[in-house]
């Protein structure tokens, strides 16, 4: 396809693919979260699909990525993406792991039928979160083995798997050396994956970053001090440079609700052949304040020595809620943090674990024996809650 010389391409590892660096993400545009019949979906609604995807295509963002658990996406763009040249676009959908591989072929099947296309470019198995769908995916004629044999017949040129997990989960899955590409979080709020960052590059992996704008801090709806902060980029330029600035970085999900929701990214890559010299300042700016606000100590420790939230009497989520309370208290980032805390208990294996409401110092003594900071985080911890909590929150797939 002829490229616009706006939009930057990189090589998506293994598979060889030139992966525009903003992807066009499938599951802000569809009208419900639920399998609805065709003629249920609102003419209106089905003519901003199909315009997010005219103007993407447009960009040059020729990555459309959706997946069987966002309700009426597939089924939606199974009415334009048949009308589009097909060597010009990547199509990404996600399937569950299942515990019997047939009732996955099935789901797939069922994917297949609403894009009405003949293959898909990625298969990702979807929301890898724990052991057990770990498991399900890579025992021998798992799923894994079934999305090969799809691969084989010509459904599917790629596999991949998406996570929410915590790191270590994330590492088994990178270093089984089973897997093509990954969909996984990581930004400047969240530094906790690089590590999975930096074994997907060794093995060659694609790296699809999930959510930046949303979960990587509600970046489309910032507070006044993170926008001083960043100027003269705005959040969200800042948060994509950050990110395209590492090469092990192949892609960021844009969740497009209507078509000018691309354009402050498509600007953002005005800066891309200088993005160093560009976010070194801002970047020094957000951890000075950091320091300022916490103290360098806690800024580059906070996260050493504590166990994931399965090791945690209660199943509290230790990481999580520090995370959290580390950028809201600093950067002013409250309402990510309260839409993130209030998921916890909440989101099942999407976001799991407990949050601080019944976290005692007696209880935890073992858990924090290795951190630096274990006579504080308990006050912290009561910090966060009051700070975070609000009216337990539903996945917006629950909503």
């Amino acid at each position: 396809m002829a490229y616009l010389p706006r939009m930057k391409y990189r090589r998506f590892g293994r598979t060889e693919l030139q992966m525009p660096v903003i992807s066009c993400g499938g599951m802000r545009y569809q009208f419900k979260w639920q399998d609805v019949a065709p003629n249920d979906v609102p003419r209106e609604n089905q003519q901003n699909v199909e315009a997010i995807i005219r103007r993407a295509m447009e960009l040059g963002i020729h990555h459309i990525e959706t997946a069987r658990g966002y309700g009426s996406s597939e089924m939606q763009l199974g009415n334009i993406l048949p009308t589009l040249p097909r060597e010009r676009i990547i199509v990404q959908t996600k399937v569950p792991p299942h515990e019997k591989p047939r009732d996955f072929l099935k789901t797939f099947e069922q994917s297949l039928k609403y894009l009405r296309l003949e293959y898909v470019d990625l298969l990702a198995l979807h929301g890898v979160n724990h052991r057990q769908f770990l498991e399900w995916s890579l025992k021998k004629n798992g799923c894994l083995a079934a999305a090969r044999r799809l691969q084989r017949d010509g459904f599917v040129r790629h596999v991949g798997f998406s996570t929410h997990a915590t790191t270590d989960i994330i590492l088994e899955g990178i270093n089984s050396g089973e897997f093509d590409y990954v969909n996984v979080h990581w930004y400047f709020v969240n530094n906790l994956n690089w590590p999975a960052i930096q074994a997907a590059r060794q093995r060659d992996l694609g790296v699809f970053i999930i959510s930046p704008n949303d979960k990587g801090g509600k970046l489309y709806s910032p507070p006044k001090k993170l926008v001083d902060l960043c100027a003269p980029l705005t959040p969200m330029q800042f948060n994509d440079l950050y990110c395209l600035a590492r090469s092990e970085v192949h892609t960021l999900s844009c969740g497009a609700a209507r078509p000018g929701d691309f354009d402050e990214h498509i600007q953002a890559l005005d800066h891309y052949d200088r993005m160093a010299g560009t976010i070194a300042p801002i970047e020094k700016r957000l951890r000075d304040e950091m320091e300022k606000a916490l103290g360098a100590d806690w800024c580059q420790r906070w996260f050493e020595g504590l166990p994931q939230y399965a090791d945690v009497p209660g199943q509290i989520n230790l990481l999580e809620i520090l995370r959290l309370w580390t950028y809201a208290k600093s950067l002013d980032l409250v309402e990510w943090g309260k839409m993130r805390y209030n998921l916890l208990g909440q989101g099942d294996h999407w976001f799991p674990g407990e949050n601080a409401a019944k976290a005692r110092s007696d209880d935890l003594r073992a858990a924090l024996e290795k951190s630096p900071f274990a006579e504080r985080v308990p006050a912290i911890l009561r910090e966060a809650h009051e700070l975070l909590r609000d009216a337990p929150h539903k996945r917006l797939s629950q909503s």
